[in-house]
C-alpha cells in the first residue's frame, strides 16, 4: 500500500489550526458553562431574596393584605410564587393556574430541615421550563410550610443562545485571521526549508560553494549556520582531494621520467650481456653503470617516502638543544670525502655557545641536503658552514663560490624533480631541497636563497630559539 504523502506546508497549516479550533471549542465551552451557572445561579438568587421577603411578611400578624402586592409586582418580571402547607396544599394565593406542588422526598427534606431547595432547570412539573426556589417557613418555631416562587429560564436560553451565535461569529473571523496568519508562517518556513533543499541538491551535485542566510532568531538559523560550516568544510575537503589528485598525477607524471631514464639504461646493459653485444672489457663498467643506477632508483623512492611522511604530518619531531659546532662537524666528516672528488673544501665558522634548538636526525638531513647540492655545483671551492645568533632565531648558512643560479630560477628550486641545471646529468632527481624547504617549516623556522650566476650560492636557514 502506498503511503499518502501530505506536504510540510499542509501540515503546518493544519496543526495551526486544529490546536486554534480545539482552543476556541474549549474555552467556548467553559465559557458558555459558565455563563450558564452564572445566570441561572443570578435568577435563583432573585427568587431568593424575593422569597425571604415574602416569608418575612407571612410571619406578620395579618399577613394577607400585604401579600396580594407582591403578586402584582413578581408577575410584572413573570414571577409566579404560592405559598403550601406541609401536605402541599397551596394556601395562598386561593386561585391562579399554578399547579400543584409535587416535591420529592428528597426535596422535602431539604425543606424540613430548614434549607433553601434551589432548582436551577425543571422541565417534568410545570408548562414549561422554570427555575424555581422552595423555601420554608415557621409558625411558633414549628414548620408551616413554604414559599415557592419560579421563573421561566426562557430568556435565560434566549440570552445564552445568543451568546453561542456571537461566539461562533467571533470564532470564524478569528479562525479566518488565523488561517491567513499561519499561510504566512508556513510559507515563510517552508521557504527556509525549501532554500536548504535546494542547497542540499547543489551540494550532491558538487557545488559546494552555497551560504546560507544565518540568523539567532530561531533553530533554522542556528541550522544554516551548521549547513555552512559542513559546506564550508566539504569545500575544503573538496579542494584538499583535488590537490592530492594533482599531486598524485603530478608524482606520476614526475617518477614516470625520472625512472625512465635508469631503467633504459638497466634494461640496455642486461640486454647487452645476455647477448654478448657488450665487449669483454666494457662489461665490468656495465654492471657498476647498472649497479648506479640501481642506487638511484633506490634513491628516488626512499626520497619520496620521505618526502611524502613529511607533507601528511607523519614526521614526529624530537626536539633538544644542540650544540651548532658539533652539528656541523659531523656534517663536513660525512661530505669531506665527497667534496675532494671535486676539489672542494668543507670550511665551519661558529661562535662558542652557539645553541640550535631542534631534532638532531632531521637537522642533520636537512645540512647535509643542502651541502650536497652546493657539491654538486661547486669545483674547486670553498663550502662554509657558518652560524650565529639572533635575538628570536639561530641562522645557519650554507655557502659556496660555485656556478651559482640564475635569478629567475631561485623561487623554482624547491620544487620537487627540479634541477637548476639539467645539462648535468648528475644522479640528484631534485627532492632533496624540497625535502628541506618542508623539514624547516616543520621546525618553525624558514629558508631561502640568495645567489648570483657565477658567483656562488648561499642558503640561509633561521630556527627559532627554545621558548
Amino acid at each position: 500500500m502506498k503511503n499518502t504523502r501530505i506536504k510540510y506546508f499542509y501540515q503546518l497549516i493544519a496543526s495551526h489550526l486544529s490546536i486554534l479550533l480545539i482552543a476556541f471549542l474549549i474555552l467556548s465551552i467553559l465559557f458558555v458553562r459558565y455563563v450558564d451557572d452564572f445566570a441561572y445561579n443570578e435568577k435563583a438568587e432573585e427568587l431568593e431574596n424575593y422569597g425571604e421577603q415574602i416569608i418575612e411578611e407571612l410571619e406578620r400578624p395579618r399577613p394577607g393584605n400585604n401579600l396580594q402586592a407582591y403578586v402584582s409586582i413578581l408577575e410584572a418580571q413573570n414571577i409566579s410564587f404560592i405559598v403550601f402547607d406541609q401536605q402541599s396544599r397551596i394556601l395562598y394565593p386561593v386561585s391562579g393556574s399554578f399547579p400543584p406542588v409535587e416535591l420529592t422526598q428528597e426535596e422535602w427534606t431539604v425543606i424540613e430541615r430548614g434549607e433553601t431547595l434551589v432548582v436551577n432547570r425543571d422541565v417534568e412539573r410545570f408548562e414549561f421550563t422554570v427555575t424555581f426556589v422552595a423555601m420554608p417557613y415557621f409558625e411558633n418555631n414549628q414548620l408551616a410550610g413554604g414559599v415557592l416562587l419560579a421563573s421561566p429560564v426562557s430568556g435565560i436560553s434566549e440570552m445564552i443562545a445568543e451568546l453561542n451565535k456571537t461566539l461562533i461569529t467571533t470564532m470564524l473571523i478569528a479562525l479566518a485571521i488565523a488561517l491567513l496568519f499561519s499561510l504566512w508562517l508556513s510559507k515563510m518556513h517552508v521557504s527556509r526549508i525549501q532554500r536548504m533543499r535546494n542547497a542540499t541538491s547543489m551540494i550532491s551535485e558538487g557545488h559546494y560553494d552555497v551560504n546560507l542566510p544565518e540568523s539567532n532568531f530561531d533553530e533554522f538559523g542556528d541550522l544554516a549556520h551548521d549547513f555552512n560550516k559542513m559546506a564550508a568544510k566539504l569545500q575544503q575537503s573538496n579542494e584538499e582531494i583535488d590537490r592530492l589528485e594533482n599531486r598524485r598525477r603530478q608524482f606520476m607524471a614526475d617518477v614516470s621520467h625520472e625512472m625512465r631514464t635508469p631503467l633504459t639504461t638497466i634494461a640496455g646493459i642486461i640486454e647487452g650481456l645476455r647477448n654478448n653485444m657488450i665487449e669483454e672489457g666494457q662489461r665490468e663498467k656495465g654492471i657498476r653503470l647498472a649497479s648506479e643506477e640501481t642506487k638511484r632508483l633506490m634513491r628516488l623512492v626512499n626520497e619520496n617516502l620521505d618526502y611524502e611522511k613529511i607533507r601528511s604530518n607523519q614526521v614526529v619531531l624530537t626536539k633538544e638543544e644542540i650544540e651548532a659546532d658539533e652539528l656541523l662537524e659531523i656534517i663536513q666528516e660525512q661530505l669531506d670525502l665527497q667534496a675532494k672528488e671535486k676539489g672542494d673544501t668543507i670550511v665551519i665558522n661558529t661562535s662558542p655557545g652557539d645553541i640550535i634548538y631542534g631534532d638532531m636526525d632531521r637537522l642533520i638531513q636537512i645540512l647535509m641536503n643542502v651541502v650536497k647540492n652546493a657539491i654538486q655545483f661547486t669545483e674547486n671551492g670553498t663550502i662554509s658552514l657558518t652560524s650565529h645568533s639572533e635575538a628570536d632565531y639561530m641562522s645557519l648558512v650554507v655557502g659556496d663560490d660555485g656556478a651559482g643560479i640564475d635569478v629567475e630560477e631561485i623561487d623554482m628550486v624547491w620544487r620537487r624533480f627540479y634541477k637548476a641545471d639539467l645539462s648535468r646529468g648528475s644522479g640528484q632527481f631534485g627532492l632533496g631541497l624540497s625535502i628541506v624547504k618542508q623539514l624547516v617549516t616543520l621546525h618553525n623556522g624558514e629558508v631561502h636563497v640568495e645567489s648570483e650566476k657565477g658567483k656562488g650560492t648561499k642558503f640561509i636557514i633561521r630556527l627559532p630559539h627554545k621558548k
